[in-house]
């Protein structure tokens, strides 16, 4: 964090990052308590949306966001586009309600009473206590999570072959056998958003699987080798860049999902989000619907979920701005102080 030559320098219970800057330990806790608040809102918005689910309106126009996604994944016993069994979506519901009580359960206890700093810690903890300029225990932690990625990604590919998700082609919960071929996914870099197979959707998260988890052993197998350098990174592992790039990547999914989402019906079929959007242009970019019958102010699922990722993708692009900048060293303050210099001048000139 910067101090702007102040070393002695307090940060206001706000700025929540700065509690987590030195202390690996408390980082972890809000990284817990951060997935149970995730795992709260999935629960209890899917629950919601149960209540108030009308089978009568196509889903798509009901500004739903949890039920679709289920629906997409062939949970709820879906039939002709509509939910008929209430019961698996209320298990899933209830499911992350609990584990989000683990999760914040497991971040009040990081929080309060193991040790705010790992490296004063016992036994396998201390291993993953950190230092923002140590490379070597930062590629190994970061092994950890593209392990843990690459496992999501196979769970689901595991998912669609034997449970199997919903084909919008044909209109049935249908399982899908992962197309492996390199050639195909690579050969879909420039028209993604046009995909119409399921078994290309399914091969790309199973070859995404394999670099992710090949990746990991990678990284937590190997060290720096030789001096640390800055071709080899050197300055730029501090907590403000790392947050930057992290911000930057988040920033980047959310707007291919955005684009993604608005377009392409293989993914999110029109039966669970509506019809496709247009894309136009103001101030801003924004998505409209194109569907017929909506009144009022109602939306379908595909442009709440479009605008929402679009407008989180750029705020978190501005973010990676702000810190990356910082964590090279810019002073915002002279910002200000330049515009105080300017006003100063103006009066004087006109005095």
């Amino acid at each position: 964090m910067q101090t702007y030559g102040n070393p002695n320098i307090t940060y206001d219970w706000y700025a929540g990052n700065s509690g987590v800057t030195n202390r690996s330990g408390k980082f972890i806790a809000a990284h817990a308590a951060h997935a149970g608040l995730m795992m709260f809102w999935a629960g209890a918005f899917t629950l919601f949306e149960l209540a108030r689910y009308d089978a009568a309106i196509p889903m798509g126009n009901q500004g739903l966001i949890c039920l679709p996604h289920l629906a997409t994944l062939g949970i709820g016993g879906i039939e002709n586009g509509v939910i008929t069994d209430f019961y698996e979506c209320t298990v899933i519901g209830v499911l992350h309600l609990i584990f989000s009580g683990v999760l914040g359960a497991g971040g009040l206890l990081h929080s309060l009473k193991f040790e705010g700093n790992l490296s004063e810690a016992n036994g396998r903890p201390k291993k993953f206590d950190f230092k923002w300029d140590d490379p070597d225990k930062l590629t190994f932690i970061l092994g950890h999570h593209l392990i843990f990625l690459g496992l999501g990604a196979t769970q689901f590919v595991e998912f669609a072959k034997y449970h199997g998700i919903w084909d919008s082609a044909k209109g049935v919960v249908r399982t899908i056998e992962p197309n492996l071929s390199f050639a195909a996914v690579w050969n879909h870099q420039a028209d993604f958003l046009s995909i119409s197979s399921l078994e290309d959707v399914m091969g790309g998260h199973a070859i995404i699987a394999l670099i992710t988890i090949a990746g990991g052993a990678f990284h937590i197998a190997t060290k720096q080798f030789g001096e640390y350098t800055s071709f080899k990174g050197k300055g730029l592992l501090s907590a403000e860049s790392v947050l930057s790039y992290s911000l930057a990547g988040a920033g980047y999914m959310a707007l291919i999902a955005a684009f993604w989402c608005s377009t392409n019906t293989t993914v999110y079929p029109t039966e669970f989000y509506g019809e496709v959007l247009k894309l136009n242009f103001e101030f801003f970019p924004y998505f409209t619907d194109t569907a017929q019958g909506l009144t009022g102010e109602a939306h379908t699922a595909r442009a709440w979920l479009a605008n929402a990722h679009f407008f989180l993708g750029f705020f978190f692009i501005q973010g990676h701005l702000w810190h990356a900048l910082r964590g090279m060293g810019f002073d915002f303050k002279r910002i200000s102080k330049a515009l105080d210099n300017f006003d100063t001048a103006k009066i004087t000139a006109g005095d």
